[in-house]
């Protein structure tokens, strides 16, 4: 008899609870290296996302997205797999200027995004 199991593959150690995760390419805009769990906002114009910073007035102030594996985009842009729904380790994420787990929390939950942090159980 054949049995089948299903199992989670998770190198970063983001993910945490058992909430549907959906994963879509994005285009990373031209700034900086960032690693994977960063937070990013989403740029109205074009679409492109970046480190979300809450005083960035173009659209990327609301979180959008959780950064799945590590992007370069010190050189220009890049393609880059995002999380857009899941749960996820409230500590092994990287938050922008003016960004605290809290008030991206608190955002994420006024988007009504299917995306939460969670905070490891010691």
């Amino acid at each position: 008899m054949v049995s089948r199991t299903t199992e989670t593959y998770d190198p970063s150690g983001l993910l945490a609870g058992g909430f549907p995760v959906f994963v879509e390419k994005a285009t990373i805009a031209d700034s900086v290296a960032l690693a994977a769990g960063a937070v990013l906002g989403r740029i109205t114009t074009g679409g492109k996302y970046l480190l979300s910073a809450s005083g960035a007035s173009d659209g990327s102030q609301a979180p959008k997205a959780i950064l799945a594996e590590a992007a370069d985009a010190s050189d220009g842009d890049v393609e880059a797999l995002v999380y857009v729904a899941g749960s996820f380790d409230v500590d092994k994420l990287s938050f922008g200027t003016g960004h605290t787990a809290a008030s991206v929390a608190t955002a994420l939950r006024a988007a009504q995004a299917p995306l939460f942090l969670v905070s490891p159980v010691a």
